[in-house]
């Protein structure tokens, strides 16, 4: 992808109905958008954990997920993905699956900034060695590799996580993820048809 990188806008069905540009689309008054998170483990189930760069718009230097981004327009969900994984932290070799087809959230900053997504969730596993990331710092300040249990005892704010409070998709997100068992490796596929609309192009 090249130029201006814009987001697709949605209607509360999740169908596509029009764009905007990334640079300018969170504040207080956020639209719905698309965007997609992804969780990278390794064959031993350890997951890829990212702190946000310093210098992000929406926040900066919190702990959460492998990556997040957003589908330009008219690209498959599955292919960015893959895109952010590659430019972010500079892994490739991966197998993507998708595990929380509607997953949504609203969320708002300490200045008001608001996120406001439509979100799939996927899970990626690592098809060969234990990758070393290269992350991109205007993206990511640090990143490590950490049990699947220990992230999810770390994700609750009022305990593990009162220090460190991971991102705030990413506590909603691991007690949707945590429904679907205790071992990421083995948590079922999600259907595909559960997608937003706007996310159907090509998973």
């Amino acid at each position: 992808m090249s130029g201006v990188e814009q987001v697709v806008l949605l209607d509360e069905d999740g169908a596509a109905v029009g764009t905007a540009d990334k640079s300018g689309v969170h504040g207080p008054d956020t639209p719905l958008h698309l965007a997609f998170s992804c969780y990278l483990f390794d064959a031993d189930g350890r997951l890829l954990v990212t702190r946000r760069a310093f210098g992000k718009t929406t926040w900066p230097g919190v702990r959460t997920n492998t990556c997040c981004g957003h589908p330009g327009p008219g690209e498959p969900i599955d292919a960015a993905v893959h895109r952010r994984l590659a430019s972010e932290l500079g892994v490739h070799g991966v197998t993507l699956e998708l595990v929380l087809p509607r997953f949504r959230y609203r969320a708002v900053m300490a200045d008001g900034t608001v996120e406001h997504e439509l979100c799939p969730v996927f899970r990626g596993v690592l098809t060969g060695p234990v990758a070393v990331p290269e992350p991109d710092p205007t993206e990511v300040a640090e990143c490590w590799w950490q049990p699947w249990a220990e992230f999810v005892a770390a994700a609750d704010p009022r305990g593990d996580g009162a220090a460190d409070p991971l991102s705030p998709w990413g506590q909603v997100q691991v007690a949707e993820l945590t429904a679907l068992g205790p071992d990421p490796l083995h948590w079922p596929v999600g259907d595909a048809a559960a997608l937003p609309p706007a996310a159907r192009l090509a998973v």
